[in-house]
């Protein structure tokens, strides 16, 4: 989460509309690479028409659906910035840098993990452990430093539909063309950490590619987590106007493109 808020609304909808799961959650820690969905964006239609001008721009690569309660851990109003800087992980592991022949990809932290490392970084007090605070895009490019030493640009985009049109679309669309990798964005008002795979830019405005992390269950086939909206393209217009956003860019290069 971005700002100390409390989560009202995820991703739109209200909490009480919300398929938590909660029968069929997970229970035990499996292997991350055999459990999580991976690509669970691929088959998802364009959400503008052909005759539209069209600029689309997506991730390049794999990445896992992390979200609450992936490995067992119930971290449901707290753990969605978690959760996406573990997806963002997952594109890492797999793409940067390129493992050495025989070597391994080095695995997403755990969100312990990711507490500890924020204490060892001494931006968090020793009460962090073990807590359940929420991190921010600002925590997020820490983090993904830390493990992978990758910096990120976090970018701050004012509220208001002309600047998230003009400013976080026009960012966007760079950072995918030039270094391919999932976004992590936050803000104030909408205080809801959200993975992004993509934006779309036609006549009648912009579309982002929304990886939504707050889904708590049991693993789904790709056709049912797109059906319920948890991956699903989501204009832009329809963002909190009166919310700022950050976005945490993390600054990866594409292979053939450095």
């Amino acid at each position: 989460m971005d700002k100390n808020v409390t989560e009202k609304v995820i991703a739109g909808v209200a909490e009480d509309q919300i398929d938590w799961g909660e029968k069929n959650a997970v229970k035990e820690t499996s292997s991350w690479s055999d459990t999580l969905l991976k690509s669970a964006h691929c088959g998802l239609p364009i959400p503008v028409t052909v005759t539209d001008p069209l600029q689309c721009s997506l991730i390049k690569g794999e990445c896992l659906y992390f979200h609450y309660g992936c490995d067992g851990q119930d971290d449901r109003g707290w753990g969605c910035g978690y959760r996406t800087v573990q997806t963002m992980a997952s594109w890492l592991s797999h793409n940067w840098p390129p493992p050495p022949p025989g070597g391994q990809c080095k695995p997403p932290p755990s969100l312990p993990e990711i507490q500890q490392a924020l204490v060892a970084m001494e931006d968090k007090p020793g009460s962090f452990s073990g807590s359940r605070e929420w991190i921010g895009t600002f925590e997020a490019a820490l983090v993904l430093d830390y493990f992978y030493d990758i910096p990120c640009k976090v970018a701050h985009v004012r509220g208001g539909g002309a600047e998230l049109e003009r400013v976080a679309v026009a960012e966007l669309h760079l950072h995918f063309q030039k270094h391919g990798s999932p976004v992590m964005m936050g803000g104030d008002r909408d205080n809801s950490s959200k993975g992004i795979l993509g934006v779309c830019t036609g006549d009648e405005g912009s579309y982002l590619l929304i990886m939504d992390p707050h889904y708590y269950g049991c693993p789904l086939e790709r056709e049912e987590l797109q059906t319920r909206g948890w991956v699903a393209w989501k204009r832009v217009s329809s963002l909190d106007q009166c919310s700022f956003y950050n976005l945490c860019l993390p600054q990866s290069v594409i292979q053939g493109q450095a």
